[in-house]
């Protein structure tokens, strides 16, 4: 275990499985302390059995801004000074545009955009007169290149990009950074549900699939060959949150394997 956090305080959204789980145990390895949240207490109580005292878990549907205050109030209360805040919490349901209910278009804005700026907005009007503080949305690759079927996704991914760097240049002199992790494919719940109802031979093509891409949905491959693991996802995450980053701030670092060919 590292000291690179010291002791300091993060909240983590979407921290019962996947990325956010990742998120939390990079966290606690490099000394913080964490506020692991989710709408689902399963996860996020194992990690709290797991990692002791470090980890406190506390259920939380970000849509609820009321919900989303009062946590925030009660840690700043109970646990001390929120340092940290990173927004995973994220859900995906593919469609064609033309197939996308009203009601599947507002929930995933409800949890993807709402819900980041629910925990933005008061993690950083904590952060602000305090004069330090860093913010990290994981945002995903399909912010900043057209996928089809996953119009909505997408969508609410480049409004959670965007909000997150606005913030980022409102808080810029007030020593509060704001960042976005964009992943690609990368082997959780979300992406393996995608998959829902093959075989694991299957499952391997599909896999597969994904890492050569497909010409037919003008998707191409993923150059470096792998889907990523939630801990890469994780390691750019910590490297925004730290002070190897205190010069960084309003940007989009892709964690893809080079899949959106970006210049």
């Amino acid at each position: 275990m590292s000291a690179e956090f010291d002791g300091g305080l993060a909240l983590v959204t979407g921290a019962g499985r996947g990325i956010g789980e990742a998120v939390v145990t990079a966290l606690v390895e490099r000394g913080a302390r964490v506020l692991a949240t989710d709408v689902t207490p399963d996860g996020i109580e194992a990690l709290a059995k797991e990692h002791g005292p470090r980890v406190v878990a506390r259920p939380l549907d970000v849509t609820d801004a009321a919900a989303v205050e009062r946590v925030v109030e009660e840690a700043e209360r109970d646990l001390g000074p929120l340092d940290f805040a990173v927004n995973v919490a994220g859900v995906l349901r593919t469609a064609d545009v033309l197939d996308t209910s009203d009601e599947h278009w507002a929930a995933t804005f409800a949890v993807n955009v709402n819900g980041v700026f629910h925990v933005s907005r008061s993690a950083a009007r904590r952060m602000a007169p305090r004069g330090r503080g860093s913010i990290v949305t994981v945002a995903s690759n399909a912010a900043g290149i057209p996928r089809a079927g996953m119009a909505a996704y997408a969508a609410s991914k480049a409004a959670s990009a965007m909000f997150t760097r606005c913030l980022g240049l409102e808080m810029a002199p007030r020593g509060v950074r704001c960042n976005n992790v964009c992943p690609g494919s990368t082997m959780t719940e979300m992406q393996r549900g995608m998959w829902a109802g093959l075989d694991p031979q299957d499952m391997t093509a599909a896999a597969d699939r994904v890492i050569e891409g497909d010409l037919a949905a003008y998707r191409t491959g993923i150059p470096l060959g792998r889907i990523a693991d939630p801990a890469d996802i994780a390691d750019a995450v910590i490297f925004l949150l730290s002070d190897r980053a205190r010069h960084i701030t309003m940007q989009d670092l892709y964690v893809d394997g080079g899949a959106t060919l970006r210049s």
